[in-house]
């Protein structure tokens, strides 16, 4: 939300934002390098760097940035879309659960595949 909202003023400091957000540094670090690895923040070394968004805020859907950041959206492995796993002993065609777990995770995504960084940096 911070770099969002700081869009295009430059690179921020991890600091700056550590504090501003009360984030602990360590932490903070690990988010922002997994966010860089996948392209959605770059930086800037030496005087005058810091973390930047690598595209506009409102291209930046929450889903990407949640699966990235916690892993699958889907509340069971067996309906996960991008880190699916077979449940054991299960039966997933007559299984209720798996069935309702699936409308879940679309609810979910119908939402999260619409929002942006930029939705979130606007409340």
């Amino acid at each position: 939300m911070h770099l969002s909202q700081n869009y295009e003023k430059g690179p921020i400091l991890i600091a700056d934002i550590s504090k501003k957000r009360k984030i602990p540094l360590k932490f903070l670090e690990n988010i922002l390098l997994e966010l860089k690895r996948a392209n959605i923040l770059d930086s800037k070394k030496g005087k005058g760097g810091g973390y930047f968004l690598a595209k506009n805020p409102k291209k930046i859907l929450l889903a990407d940035v949640l699966r990235l950041i916690d892993g699958p959206i889907a509340l069971l492995p067996c309906v996960s879309l991008h880190f699916y796993e077979r449940c054991k002993n299960c039966d997933e065609k007559n299984c209720g659960l798996h069935r309702v777990m699936c409308e879940v995770r679309d609810a979910n995504l119908a939402i999260l595949e619409k929002k942006t960084v930029a939705d979130i940096a606007d409340s």
